[in-house]
């Protein structure tokens, strides 16, 4: 019973979950995802971009994927070497699998939703603002299956198959997240 009290307190304190009673039930990590979990980086191999304006108050970049790349990844990626902080996007093209989320408030967690089958990425959006000195992506999508049933969420991971071509706009002003306690999350603080 101290073990599973110190696993819930480790649980409690990394990932921003209300404190637990001592019998109370740890997420299942096969259903569940930290909103703070770590986006990995340099899985995107095939990854090419291209500037497509430049103003004073905007940069816009197609930021184009191939099979085998992870497109969060990507974006992470190209946010960091291009030291972006605030940025919009859409996306479209399509991923052979991905996994997808839902905000459970109550356990401050997402709630996972495998995609294990060739679909089309309908529609794709999203944003990019800094936490920490670090980039940020949220993106949501819109996938369409075979029989023409759509699912969507939050997006964790995108296999690409064939393409996804994503349109990045770059605004001038930086724009940072803040932690909200009551969702676990990071939002964009216009005040900053």
């Amino acid at each position: 019973m101290k073990l599973k009290s110190v696993l819930l307190s480790l649980a409690c304190a990394s990932t921003a979950l209300a404190c637990l009673p001592a019998n109370a039930q740890l997420p299942d990590d096969s259903l569940y995802i930290s909103p703070s979990r770590p986006v990995p980086t340099g899985k995107a191999p095939h990854m090419e971009v291209k500037q497509v304006k430049d103003t004073p108050e905007e940069k816009v970049y197609a930021v184009i994927f191939h099979k085998g790349d992870e497109a969060i990844s990507g974006l992470t990626d190209f946010a960091i070497q291009n030291k972006i902080d605030d940025a919009h996007f859409t996306a479209i093209g399509a991923v052979s699998s991905a996994t997808l989320a839902w905000l459970d408030l109550p356990k401050k967690m997402y709630h996972r939703i495998p995609v294990t089958e060739q679909v089309e990425v309908l529609s794709m959006i999203g944003d990019i603002a800094a936490y920490n000195g670090k980039p940020i992506v949220h993106t949501h999508v819109v996938l369409g299956k075979s029989t023409g049933a759509t699912i969507g969420g939050h997006a964790f991971e995108l296999h690409v198959d064939p393409t996804l071509e994503v349109f990045v706009t770059v605004n001038t002003t930086p724009l940072k997240k803040k932690p909200d306690d009551a969702s676990g999350m990071k939002f964009i603080d216009p005040t900053q």
